[in-house]
């Protein structure tokens, strides 16, 4: 009988799993970015989500205990094994879609980690506080992007309020809470994800009042990213993502 991974794995696969893919997408924008100095802060966020994957897919290769390593999680999986939630994984569509979904995820990651940084596990603490100062930067910038073009021009604004409008349907998994999370947060290793819709409203609803853009009607939501359920569009970015690695499975550089 193949004994079930411990849920502290399952766990650290939802946080790396999110940066990773997040830190995919954003790395696509490297060399096309509007502006020479916006090429460089997008290169630099990827490699902040990038490096974050890397230490919590390399803590959880430790806690399952198998020989897996963060390349081996990063790279030997298939979608159906990803645990990252749907919005992460949306295309970047234009700049004002970009930054739209950057924001929305950012204004949920950052209260996460601030939490996580007190987790009674040590280990999840110290990557917790090392990540929180680069998601509160992402934050700042891609808030102020959101209100640049919300308040900006007549065009500008239509396409802010068009992907912030696009984008919400995949806010609502962000608050999803599973008996496998409630557990380990009355531990007090993990976050109640249904705790951080307060923090993460009042982000949102402060920003897109600068922005001029209203606040979307919240309704039926997608979900299903966290159980291995995706849409077309990971299945896609993997195969970019992990082309080399299936190509030239054990290479070593």
């Amino acid at each position: 009988m193949v004994e079930s991974p411990p849920p502290l794995f399952e766990y650290l696969l939802r946080l790396g799993d999110n940066a990773l893919v997040l830190g995919q997408r954003v790395s696509a924008w490297t060399g096309k970015g509007p502006i020479i100095e916006e090429d460089l802060a997008l290169a630099n966020v990827a490699l902040d989500l990038l490096g974050e994957a890397r230490s919590w897919l390399s803590l959880a290769g430790a806690v399952e205990g198998l020989g897996r390593d963060e390349d081996a999680l990063a790279m030997r999986r298939d979608a159906p094994e990803f645990r990252n939630v749907l919005l992460v994984e949306q295309p970047n569509g234009d700049y004002a879609d970009t930054m739209a979904r950057q924001f929305l995820f950012d204004a949920w990651h950052l209260p996460l980690l601030r939490v996580l940084a007190r987790s009674s596990d040590a280990r999840v603490a110290e990557v917790a506080h090392a990540s929180a100062p680069e998601a509160a930067y992402h934050l700042e910038r891609s808030r102020e992007w959101v209100i640049r073009l919300g308040d900006g021009t007549e065009e500008s604004h239509r396409r802010m309020a068009s992907a912030i409008d696009r984008l919400w349907p995949y806010t609502g998994e962000l608050f999803e809470s599973d008996a496998l999370e409630q557990t380990l947060a009355r531990d007090g290793v993990a976050v109640d994800h249904s705790e951080l819709r307060l923090p993460w409203r009042a982000t949102v609803l402060e920003t897109l009042a600068e922005a001029t853009i209203d606040l979307p009607a919240d309704g039926w939501h997608h979900s299903g990213g966290r159980r291995g359920m995706h849409s077309e569009h990971l299945s896609y970015l993997l195969s970019e993502m992990q082309y080399l690695e299936h190509r030239h499975p054990e290479l070593k550089w």
